[in-house]
């Protein structure tokens, strides 16, 4: 019995690193990406920021998408980031379209129904 407290006692610590979970928000930043050069420095170097967890960029629609955690980063931190290598960022402002019926994605408007 003493040996299984022992153990239950040395596995507690573990199972609480291992239960919590990171306070992970994603962010998508319009920036001017002219080339893939463009993205690998960004991917280079934001990479390296504290709390930053997955970054993708899309070069065809200038933006970049980052994964961070915000307990050891923010928004504005990571701008600044973009900002001392040359690459300054703006939140992309999400459009707010209403998600279509069932019958608006079928209709095009002309009385037709597409056929998928």
């Amino acid at each position: 019995m003493k040996r299984f407290l022992i153990i239950w006692m040395a596995l507690l610590p573990i199972m609480g690193v291992l239960a919590a979970k990171p306070n992970k928000q994603v962010v998508t930043l319009s920036c001017e990406l002219h080339c893939q050069g463009c993205c690998d420095k960004i991917m280079k170097n934001i990479a390296f920021e504290k709390g930053v967890k997955d970054i993708v960029c899309d070069l065809p629609s200038q933006t970049v998408t980052v994964t961070y955690n915000a307990d050891k980063t923010d928004v504005p931190t990571l701008l600044k980031a973009f900002e001392k290598i040359g690459k300054p960022a703006k939140v992309k402002e999400e459009k707010n379209n209403p998600s279509p019926t069932r019958d608006d994605a079928h209709n095009d408007g002309s009385g037709a129904q597409k056929l998928y």
